[in-house]
């Protein structure tokens, strides 16, 4: 008589993430605990796989707006809120961190805040960092948008929120949707001009950064303030 052992069921995501980690789990292995459910023909793993695809990996996936997600098949509005919501929950917790924080003691959290702002942008955006007079972060503020190779940044109007917030300093940051890091001479000018700007009304530019992709470079480290 021939003995049947019992068949080992492999563990789903969610037992393996309470029995080993988050850690042991790949990326659409957790992206299908927060789907929950895949579609006709496609687990929620499998949906988390073509997903990362699509948008070349996690940083796009969870940067695209509503618009986008809702025109993904498979992700109807709930899956589309659901990360929606990650990602912003993940951007509130970089900026917790630069509110309790010295930006001047924590530039790998200034630039993986200003990444997950501006990383993902097709267009060129520019971003200001308020700070207080102990380099704590006070708001941020979109202060343009412009075409994918220029934005229009007015130094006048930066200086103008600089006192409404009562800013005692600030980080510049904008990026650069070619990918390529390299400041541009208007990128210098720019930073020359506000920096003079600042210093009538005695707020310090603490840094210049520029953004391309999930990468940030300091323009205050290569010496150009």
């Amino acid at each position: 008589m021939r003995t049947h052992l019992p068949t080992t069921i492999p563990e789903r995501p969610r037992e393996r993430l309470l029995a080993h980690g988050a850690q042991v789990l790949t990326s659409a292995e957790l992206l299908a605990i927060i789907l929950r459910t895949g579609v006709k023909g496609c687990d929620a793993v499998s949906l988390g796989h073509r997903l990362i695809a699509h948008f070349s990996g996690l940083r796009g996936l969870l940067s695209a707006d509503a618009q986008t997600l809702l025109g993904i098949h498979g992700l109807g509005a709930a899956k589309t809120c659901e990360l929606l919501a990650i990602n912003e929950l993940n951007r509130r917790a970089l900026e917790e961190d630069l509110k309790s924080g010295q930006a001047l003691n924590q530039p790998t959290h200034v630039r993986h805040y200003c990444a997950a702002r501006l990383g993902h942008l097709s267009i060129e955006h520019c971003l200001v960092l308020y700070l207080d007079s102990q380099f704590r972060l006070i708001t941020s503020e979109e202060v343009s948008k412009g075409t994918l190779n220029q934005a229009s940044i007015y130094p006048r109007e930066i200086v103008k929120a600089g006192l409404r917030h009562h800013a005692a300093a600030l980080i510049l940051a904008h990026n650069h949707p070619s990918g390529v890091a390299e400041p541009s001479q208007a990128d210098l000018s720019l930073t020359r001009h506000l920096k003079q700007a600042l210093a009538l009304v005695d707020i310090r530019l603490l840094d210049h950064l520029i953004v391309t992709g999930g990468n940030a470079i300091s323009l205050a480290e290569r010496g150009e303030l």
